[in-house]
């Protein structure tokens, strides 16, 4: 079986590498079997390094002018293409977002017909679902809720369109399976440098989590949402091309993230209500200013997206997330306060 690992050098790439390089152990034993692996990343990884040793390497721009057909020829003898390319960054520069987001998930799809690639894994998110009241009863949802985004957010927006050419590419190349899988947020220790990096900005110190200790979390209570450990998501991926599963997956882990518990996981003394349009004020005017680098549309994201139903994953797929929600954000504040990263990547390094 060869897979190719389109965007494998971050946070869940990374993740899918080494529950591949853990499936090939398994099936070694079996000419037949065997597992090779193709990494494609724009910035390739020092691949002398675990888990990055266990590809191929090929280094391909998914948005650049060119994609389809550098990208068709290593898909080439693939049996499945997971698709994990995503630029988060820059928020002021929405064009440039769209280039690698949604052209290079076009382009992706392309290759993937192109080459005949029998299996195509996408990742959406739980961010392209359409958004809920925020002053309603967060009731789960599964994969038939509408994924047509949230229209003041650019990571949904994009997401949304994806999966809008999820579904033309399933209507024009019916042999072809297309899975999509649809994670909550996604943590893990090695990518709190990324993290940080996309989300927080340089001028906050990573260490800040052993500062706050002491405070009360100032949060809007319409946040509400799911997380998942980076290594429970890869599984999933890694099941859903094992079994050549087609169709949408909810992955998240369990319980839901409430700023209660979220102030318990960072070690604060607990969480107090501030007004929704307050938070999303002040984060419009810090991003203005170029002070951090996440918009708006990121609160709104937090305070709209429904809580999802995986019990599709646990049927299909037979998956079952091994860390809890709540460990998962641990294992990522942890990684904050150590300053973790990943050097042989250049996306985890931060």
């Amino acid at each position: 079986m060869r897979v190719v690992v389109v965007g494998a050098t971050g946070n869940v790439g990374t993740a899918v590498l080494r529950r591949l390089a853990e499936a090939r152990l398994t099936r070694s034993t079996a000419d037949d079997t065997r597992l090779e692996v193709i990494g494609v990343a724009r910035r390739l990884p020092d691949a002398r390094v675990a888990p990055y040793d266990v590809a191929l390497w090929h280094a391909v721009d998914v948005g650049g002018p060119d994609a389809v057909a550098e990208l068709a020829a290593v898909f080439q003898g693939a049996d499945a293409v997971v698709h994990l390319a995503w630029a988060l960054q820059p928020t002021h520069d929405i064009p440039a977002q769209h280039r690698t987001n949604v052209t290079g998930t076009a382009n992706v799809l392309d290759a993937v017909a192109r080459a005949g690639v029998p299996q195509v894994v996408v990742a959406s998110s739980v961010g392209a679902y359409r958004g809920v009241d925020v002053d309603g009863k967060r009731t789960p949802v599964d994969e038939f809720w509408p994924a047509t985004g949230i229209d003041t957010a650019t990571y949904s927006i994009h997401k949304a369109a994806n999966e809008a050419a999820m579904d033309a590419f399933e209507t024009a190349h019916p042999s072809i399976v297309v899975t999509r899988l649809r994670p909550a947020l996604i943590f893990q220790r090695g990518a709190a440098a990324e993290i940080r990096g996309l989300f927080l900005g340089h001028l906050v110190p990573m260490r800040a989590v052993r500062w706050i200790r002491w405070a009360v979390l100032p949060l809007p209570y319409p946040f509400v949402f799911q997380a998942v450990h980076a290594d429970d998501v890869a599984d999933a991926y890694w099941r859903a091309v094992d079994r050549r599963a087609p169709g949408a997956f909810n992955i998240a882990g369990s319980p839901v993230l409430t700023p209660p518990r979220i102030a318990r996981v960072l070690g604060m003394r607990g969480a107090f209500r501030v007004p929704l349009g307050l938070v999303r004020g002040l984060v419009t005017l810090t991003w203005r200013l170029h002070l951090q680098p996440t918009d708006a549309g990121w609160v709104d994201i937090a305070a709209q997206v429904p809580v999802m139903r995986t019990d599709r994953a646990r049927s299909v797929l037979g998956w079952e997330a091994r860390h809890s929600s709540e460990d998962a954000l641990r294992a990522l504040v942890g990684g904050f306060a150590d300053r973790a990263n990943v050097a042989a990547s250049a996306p985890l390094r931060g």
